[in-house]
C-alpha cells in the first residue's frame, strides 16, 4: 500500500494557507476605516488670568493714528476718473501743503528738488515718484489710486492711498516708512519693513472701513522670514618687516566640542 504522508503534508499546507489568507483578509477588513490610538492625549488647561484686580487702563499708551482722511487741495478729477489724475500733481500738493517737512530746512527738502525732475506723470531717474497703482480697495466697484514716493534724504518712503468722493480726491492712507515692499491682497495694503534683528521682518496691514470711511490700522507682525546672516570678521593681513619671511596670522585656540555647541 502506498504511503499517505505526502498527501497529508499538501493537505496541511493548503490548510496553513488557508488560515493565513482568512487572518491576512481579517486584519486587512480591521484596518480598513478603523481607529488607530494616536498615543496619550495632553490634558486641555484654559488661560490663566494674571492679576484679576488690575485696574483697567482708560486710555492708550501710545496715540496710534489708525487712520485719517484729507481732501486734496488744488488737484481736480476730470470727470470723477481717478486715473485721469496726475499723480506729479498730486505729489506736488502734498508738499505745498507741507512747508515744515518739505522746506529748504525740512526733513524731506530732496524730495522737494528731486521732483523737478519729474515728467508729466512721473519718470526719469531722478524723480523720486513710484509707478501708481490702480485696484478696488473699497469695495465701491472704483478704482483707487496708490501711491508711493521716496523721502529724500532719508531712507524712509511714503504710502498714499487716494479715492474720489463728492468730485474730489481723498487721502485715505498716509504712511511713512522704511520699506521692504508693498503687496495688494484683494482690498488690503500690506507694507513690509526691516527690524533690526536678521532674519525678521516687520508686516503692518491696513483695510478699508466703512464707517471712519478711510483705511485703518489691521494688524501689525513681526515675522521670521530666513536664517539671520552671521558677518564673519577678516583676520588681519600679515605685516611684513625688512629681512623678515610673511607670518600666518594667529588664530583663536579652538574653543572644544562644548563651546561650539552652544555657539549654535
Amino acid at each position: 500500500m502506498p504511503s499517505r504522508r505526502p498527501r497529508r503534508l499538501l493537505r496541511s499546507a493548503a490548510v496553513a494557507a488557508a488560515v493565513a489568507l482568512s487572518a491576512a483578509a481579517v486584519a486587512g477588513c480591521g484596518d480598513s476605516g478603523g481607529l488607530l490610538a494616536a498615543g496619550a492625549t495632553p490634558t486641555a488647561i484654559s488661560p490663566a488670568k494674571l492679576w484679576p484686580d488690575l485696574r483697567p487702563a482708560s486710555s492708550p499708551a501710545w496715540p496710534y493714528d489708525v487712520g485719517s482722511t484729507e481732501t486734496v487741495k488744488g488737484v481736480t478729477v476730470p470727470g470723477d476718473d481717478i486715473r485721469e489724475v496726475d499723480p506729479v500733481a498730486v505729489v506736488r500738493a502734498e508738499i505745498a501743503s507741507d512747508p515744515a517737512d518739505y522746506g529748504a530746512k525740512g526733513t524731506y527738502h530732496e524730495t522737494t528738488d528731486r521732483m523737478k525732475a519729474c515728467g508729466a506723470h512721473g519718470g526719469g531717474a531722478r524723480c523720486p515718484l513710484l509707478r501708481p497703482y490702480y485696484r478696488d480697495l473699497t469695495g465701491d466697484g472704483r478704482d483707487e489710486l496708490t501711491l508711493g514716493f521716496r523721502l529724500y534724504p532719508t531712507n524712509q518712503t511714503a504710502l498714499r492711498v487716494y479715492t474720489v468722493e463728492r468730485h474730489r480726491l481723498v487721502q485715505v492712507l498716509d504712511d511713512n516708512d522704511a520699506i521692504i515692499g508693498v503687496e495688494l491682497a484683494g482690498r488690503t495694503v500690506i507694507v513690509r519693513s526691516p527690524t533690526g534683528i536678521s532674519g525678521y521682518e516687520y508686516r503692518t496691514t491696513w483695510v478699508w472701513d466703512p464707517e471712519q470711511r478711510t483705511m485703518v490700522f489691521s494688524r501689525d507682525e513681526f515675522l521670521r522670514t530666513g536664517r539671520p546672516r552671521h558677518h564673519r570678521t577678516p583676520a588681519p593681513a600679515p605685516v611684513l618687516t625688512p629681512g623678515s619671511a610673511p607670518t600666518a596670522p594667529a588664530s583663536a585656540p579652538d574653543p572644544g566640542p562644548s563651546a561650539s555647541a552652544g555657539a549654535r
